[in-house]
C-alpha cells in the first residue's frame, strides 16, 4: 500500500535542519541560561492561571519539559522531535509521559485531553496547520486548545538578543499574527475564543509592566507574546436533559404558572425549587402543586443560608439535568424563552449561554433607569475584564452544562464567596475555564406578582467590589 510521504524534500531537509539546531540548544541550556529565563517564568505563571491543576494535559514542542510539569497534570504527555530535549525532560521530570515525535504525525499517540498546547512552537513549524489537524483526534468537546507565538514587532529586539548571545538562537521564524493563527485553527476545525497579549518585559523587574501595562493601550501593541485560546468546532449534543432551577423568596403568587407553562425540553426537563426564608406561603404553594403535575418531574428544598447565590447552589448541588437553568420566579424572563437558551447550549454554539436584557426595549417597569445605566457600565467593564462581549452580567437567565459546573464549584476558592447574586460566581468560573460565553437577547417583562428583592444602592457597591476583585483575579494576574 502506498503511503503519502509526510514531507517533500524541502520540508524533510527544514525538519532535519531543525532537529539538529534544537538538539545544539539543548546542549547549550545546560550550562548556560541566557535572559529567556525571565521570559519563561513568565510563561508558566500565565499557563497556572489559564489552566487548573489535575487535568489531562499534552504539550507539542514540549522541549525540556518544564511547563507541563509546573501545570501538575494528572496525567501529563510531552512531545518534541529534539532527542536532546527529550532525554533531558525525562531526567529531569520522570513523571511526565515524553515522546519523540514529530508534530506533524503523531499517529502513534493515543488518549484524550483535557487542554492541549503549543508554546513557542507554532512559530516553528513547516505546516502550521497540518500540526493543528493531527490534534484534533485527541479532542473532547470541552478540550481546549492554547498557543502563544512571538509578536512581529519583537523581531528585530529578539535578532539582536541571539546575536549577543543573551537569548537562545533561532533559525528563521514562522512571524504570525493572531489572524493568521485563528485562520489556520478554522481550517483544522477548531474555533477561537478569545485573545490575549502577554509579557511586555521579559527582564529583570518586570512585574508592573508584565501584569498591568501590557494589558492596557498603548503598551498592549508592544506586547512580545499572543496568546490564542480555541476550542474543537461545535458539534451538537444528542438530546441532553435539563434541570431548571428557581429560587423563589415570596413568589407563591407565580408558581402555579411556573409549572403550567415551563416547555419540556430534551430527554427530561426536571423543575427544582429552593425556597428561601419567605414571608408569604410560597413553600407551602409549592407543596402543593407538584402532585398536580406529575408529567413534571419536580423537587423543592428550604435554603438554610441566605441570598440568591446560596439557593442556586444548593438547586445545582441537586439538579440531575446535563444542563442547569436558572429560571427567575418572577417571570420578568417568560419560561417559554428558555428552549432558545436550550437550542444555543446544545447545539454546541455555545457552552454558557447568558441572557441579556439591554437589547430590546423594556416594558415600562421591568427595570429602572438607573439600574439600567449600571448594567450597561458594568457589561461594558466586565466584556473588557474577561475578554469576550458580555452584554448584562445580571440577568437571572444563564445555562451551562452541569459539568463545567461541577468544575467551577471545585475551584470556587480561587475567587471566594464574594457574590451575593451568584451571576458573577458563574461568569468568572466559565471564563476561568475557558467556556465559550455566548449572549441570548431577550424581552424583559414587567413582575406580574410582589416586588424585587434587589436593593439598588447596597448591591450597587457589592458590584463596584466585584470589578475591582476580578480585576485582580482575571485581568491582571
Amino acid at each position: 500500500m502506498k503511503t503519502t510521504p509526510l514531507f517533500d524534500e524541502a520540508g524533510m531537509e527544514y525538519q532535519k535542519t531543525r532537529i539538529a539546531h534544537w538538539d545544539k540548544v539543548a546542549k547549550k541550556r545546560d550550562h548556560w541560561a541566557g535572559l529567556g529565563r525571565w521570559y519563561h517564568r513568565r510563561l508558566i505563571q500565565i499557563y497556572k492561571y489559564l489552566v487548573n491543576p489535575n487535568q489531562r494535559i499534552l504539550e507539542i514542542g514540549c522541549g525540556a519539559g518544564s511547563l507541563i510539569a509546573h501545570l501538575q497534570p494528572s496525567h501529563g504527555v510531552g512531545v518534541d522531535f529534539s532527542p536532546e530535549m527529550i532525554a533531558r525532560a525525562k531526567a529531569r521530570h520522570p513523571e511526565i509521559e515524553y515522546h519523540q515525535l514529530d508534530a506533524h504525525d503523531l499517529s502513534s499517540l493515543e488518549g484524550t485531553f483535557d487542554v492541549i498546547i503549543f508554546s513557542d512552537s507554532v512559530n516553528d513549524l513547516w505546516d502550521v496547520q497540518r500540526a493543528l489537524e493531527q490534534v484534533k483526534k485527541f479532542c473532547t468537546p470541552h478540550t481546549r486548545l492554547l498557543l502563544n507565538f512571538y509578536s512581529h514587532v519583537w523581531q528585530l529586539p529578539l535578532t539582536i538578543a541571539q546575536s549577543l548571545n543573551l537569548a537562545a538562537p533561532m533559525l528563521n521564524q514562522n512571524w504570525l499574527t493572531p489572524e493568521d493563527v485563528d485562520n489556520m485553527l478554522r481550517l483544522a476545525g477548531f474555533e477561537s475564543i478569545r485573545p490575549m497579549r502577554e509579557v511586555l518585559w521579559p527582564l529583570p523587574l518586570g512585574g508592573l509592566a508584565d501584569r498591568y501595562l501590557v494589558k492596557l493601550w498603548p503598551f498592549r501593541d508592544f506586547a512580545l507574546s499572543n496568546f490564542v485560546i480555541a476550542r474543537p468546532a461545535a458539534t451538537p449534543a444528542k438530546n441532553p436533559s435539563v434541570s431548571v432551577i428557581v429560587a423563589a423568596r415570596n413568589e407563591a403568587g407565580n408558581i402555579k404558572n411556573i409549572f403550567e407553562r415551563l416547555p419540556k425540553m430534551g430527554s427530561k426537563t426536571e423543575l427544582i425549587f429552593v425556597e428561601g426564608h419567605s414571608r408569604d406561603n410560597t413553600f407551602q404553594t409549592i407543596q402543593d402543586e407538584i402532585p398536580l403535575h406529575p408529567l413534571t418531574p419536580s423537587m423543592v428544598f428550604q435554603q438554610t443560608g441566605i441570598g440568591k447565590a446560596d439557593a442556586v447552589r444548593l438547586g445545582f448541588e441537586k439538579a440531575t439535568g446535563d444542563i442547569l437553568m436558572i429560571l427567575d420566579a418572577d417571570f420578568t424572563v417568560p419560561p417559554e424563552d428558555l428552549p432558545r437558551f436550550y437550542e444555543a447550549i446544545a447545539s454546541g454554539k455555545g457552552e454558557f449561554i447568558n441572557g441579556v436584557r439591554l437589547v430590546y426595549p423594556m416594558e415600562k417597569e421591568a427595570m429602572r433607569t438607573l439600574n439600567f445605566i449600571g448594567n450597561k457600565l458594568f457589561s461594558m467593564a466586565f466584556s473588557w475584564l474577561l475578554g469576550q462581549p458580555i452584554k448584562d452580567t445580571l440577568c437571572g437567565t444563564k445555562v451551562m452544562w452541569r459539568e463545567d459546573y461541577e468544575k467551577i464549584a471545585a475551584n470556587r476558592s480561587y475567587f471566594g464567596d464574594f457574590d451575593p447574586f451568584g451571576d458573577f460566581d458563574l461568569i468568572f468560573g466559565a471564563a476561568k475555564l475557558n467556556r465559550k460565553i455566548i449572549d441570548l437577547p431577550i424581552r424583559y417583562r414587567d413582575r406580574t406578582y410582589g416586588t424585587t428583592n434587589i436593593s439598588r444602592w447596597k448591591h450597587g457597591i457589592l458590584l463596584f467590589r466585584m470589578v475591582a476583585f476580578a480585576a485582580r483575579r482575571i485581568k491582571f494576574v
